[in-house]
């Protein structure tokens, strides 16, 4: 398939609108249509609607332009690499993979602290959830990823290596008008006839084990694509929700969180390939762990916590 057409079909999904993409990719908008309709030809399936302002992908475009993005980016990247090959100059971007939350603030700020003693870094930040990270660091396409061992846990692999950086506890995300916003610990059972918001199965599989330790059940109703539309859930007063602590300092104004009594955990890790690892993995790793050190409410993380291991991890 020409990636110029995927281009094409992610610009028309991210601006709503045939028009608007030809504008931008200065094409003409019939242009726009052919590309899109002989997509459609090679997938055999529709991409698009129509709706009352413009377009939108369809179940399965949304699949598709998804998987589009990331093709997209990884082809910019081999592209500049070439480029740079081509002049002499010895750079390797570092690819870095983490889960939304992580990416969300301790990952830029691993990398900022790096910069400061390599200023020409070059790197790409990837958000994911673990399974697929670390299936991405397996086949060598990232040279760090910072991942959990939330449900269903990490696999055992002998090509990479693991290091534990901490355990995260998690607490719980609500609209700021909430009667318990601002209020201590709360005990599950206070919840139990809330409204839950959730994005993934791991998340949700910490929040019914929780539930049942205590004797109660957590009533998932509605379900968000991504982290950002769980916070948009709570936001507007729809759920609450069960959130990583170390999303805490990056929250949006109108969501707050309160502590969990016995709040469920997550350890956090960041895997690296054993072959031919990036020739920075190893200051990033002590500076992930600096900066996880440094999040709200955690203890810093002991030495003996943070060396190398590559022993299964609990589950």
């Amino acid at each position: 398939m020409d990636l110029t057409v995927w281009r094409t079909f992610v610009t028309v999904c991210r601006l709503g609108s045939l028009s608007a993409a030809a504008a931008e990719l200065h094409h003409t908008q019939s242009a726009v249509s052919r590309q899109i309709a002989g997509l459609e030809r090679q997938l055999g399936v529709p991409l698009l609607e129509r709706h009352a302002r413009g377009v939108r992908p369809t179940p399965a475009g949304e699949v598709f332009r998804r998987h589009a993005v990331a093709t997209l980016d990884e082809a910019d990247r081999a592209v500049r690499a070439v480029r740079e090959a081509g002049d002499g100059a010895v750079v390797r971007p570092l690819a870095i993979g983490a889960t939304p939350s992580l990416a969300a603030g301790i990952v830029p700020a691993a990398v900022r602290a790096l910069r400061d003693q390599v200023p020409a870094l070059r790197w790409d930040l990837l958000p994911g959830l673990s399974p697929r990270l670390h299936e991405r660091v397996s086949a060598g396409d990232l040279d760090v990823a910072v991942v959990t061992d939330a449900p269903p846990g990490l696999p055992h692999d002998p090509r990479i290596d693991r290091r534990f950086l901490g355990l995260d506890a998690m607490v719980v995300a609500l609209p700021v008008d909430h009667p318990l916003a601002g209020r201590g610990p709360a005990d599950m059972r206070t919840l139990a006839d809330q409204t839950w918001a959730e994005d993934d199965d791991g998340s949700a599989a910490l929040l019914h084990r929780h539930a049942a330790r205590t004797g109660v059940s957590a009533r998932i109703d509605l379900t968000a694509a991504d982290l950002p539309g769980k916070l948009a859930l709570v936001a507007t007063g729809h759920a609450i929700a069960l959130i990583p602590g170390v999303l805490t300092r990056a929250l949006r104004a109108d969501v707050t969180t309160v502590d969990l009594v016995d709040a469920p955990t997550r350890g956090i890790y960041a895997i690296t390939p054993l072959r031919d690892p990036h020739p920075v993995a190893a200051p990033l790793l002590d500076r992930l762990a600096a900066a996880f050190a440094r999040t709200a409410d955690h203890s810093p993380v002991l030495p003996s916590m943070a060396s190398r291991s590559r022993s299964a991890c609990p589950t």
